[in-house]
């Protein structure tokens, strides 16, 4: 079992972690549904919305945080090597910082960078629309399942 300074930590990884794989599970299960049943002008207008709130210090602090401590996590482990749970603890923090920081960054990101570009009326926007759904929901759908398995693992290390 995990001790000291390293049960700490687990804990806020599996806090943080879970909080993000919940944020990313309401947008895969019905936040994505809602937006693409509306017409696509009112969609993206929506989403363009959301993407700046997103921005906002409540959500990075949360998001940017635990990548920070899945850093943290992962270097601790390696220098200190604890008797317990190591493998549990590398594999969470390379989850979220792969599969759900690294992902956002990669796809994500630049799909709603793209989005804020357009004017939610225009004919081109309407047409982007429905691949933008698409794709940004399937690589959502990965961060929400990395998320979800970094908190498991961190977890599963406290055993």
């Amino acid at each position: 079992m995990i001790d000291g300074p390293y049960f700490l930590l687990a804990v806020l990884g599996v806090l943080g972690t879970g909080l993000v794989a919940g944020v990313f599970c309401a947008f895969s299960t019905f936040v994505m549904r809602a937006l693409a049943a509306l017409p696509p002008a009112q969609g993206v207008a929506a989403m363009q919305a959301i993407n700046t709130a997103a921005t906002t210090p409540a959500f990075l602090s949360l998001f940017l945080g635990t990548a920070v401590l899945c850093a943290v996590l992962t270097v601790v482990t390696f220098v200190l090597w604890p008797d317990g749970g190591t493998v549990k603890l590398l594999l969470g923090s390379a989850l979220y910082l792969f599969g759900s920081f690294g992902v956002t960054v990669v796809a994500n990101v630049p799909r709603n960078e793209a989005l804020t570009r357009l004017e939610p009326g225009s004919p081109e926007t309407a047409a982007h629309w429905r691949s933008y759904v698409r794709e940004w929901t399937t690589w959502n759908h990965v961060r929400t399942a990395a998320s979800a398995g970094a908190a498991l693992s961190y977890l599963l290390a406290l055993c």
